[in-house]
C-alpha cells in the first residue's frame, strides 16, 4: 500500500491517475511529477519500488502544498475575506455564489435545498 502525503493511493491504478487522489494534485501536476522522476506512464502503483515511492513523497513535499496545509490555507483565505467585510467575504458568509453567477434560478449547489415559502407570489420578469 503506497501512502503519500497521508493518503492511501489505490494499488491497481496507474501512477499518474493514483496521484490525483491527493488533494491539491490534479492531472497536470501528476503528469509533471511522473516526467520529472522518469516514471513511465504505463506503470501501476503496485509496481512501484520503495525507492520510487520515497522519491515521489520527497518531490511532493518539496514542490507542492497538499492536503491539510492546502485546506488550511484555503480556509484562512476565506476567513480573511470575511473579516475584511469585502464583497466576496459577504457572499461567502451568506453562502451564495462568489464569482458573479446568477441566483434567481440555479445556484442550488451553493445555496442548499430549496425552502418553500407559503403564500409568496413571484413577480414576473420585466422585459
Amino acid at each position: 500500500m503506497a501512502r503519500i502525503a497521508g493518503v492511501n493511493i489505490p494499488q491497481n491504478k496507474l501512477v499518474r491517475i493514483g496521484l490525483t487522489y491527493i488533494y491539491g494534485i490534479g492531472e497536470k501536476n501528476s503528469n509533471d511529477i511522473c516526467k520529472s522522476l522518469e516514471i513511465p506512464s504505463t506503470k501501476r502503483v503496485n509496481e512501484l519500488t520503495d525507492d520510487e515511492i520515497l522519491k515521489i513523497r520527497e518531490f511532493i513535499d518539496q514542490k507542492f502544498s497538499v492536503e491539510g496545509d492546502l485546506r488550511r490555507d484555503t480556509s484562512l483565505n476565506i476567513k480573511r475575506l470575511i473579516d475584511l467585510a469585502s464583497y466576496r467575504g459577504s457572499r461567502h458568509r451568506k453562502k451564495l455564489p462568489v464569482r458573479g453567477q446568477r441566483t434567481r434560478c440555479n445556484a442550488r449547489t451553493r445555496k442548499g435545498k430549496a425552502i418553500a415559502i407559503a403564500g409568496k407570489k413571484l413577480t414576473p420578469l420585466k422585459k
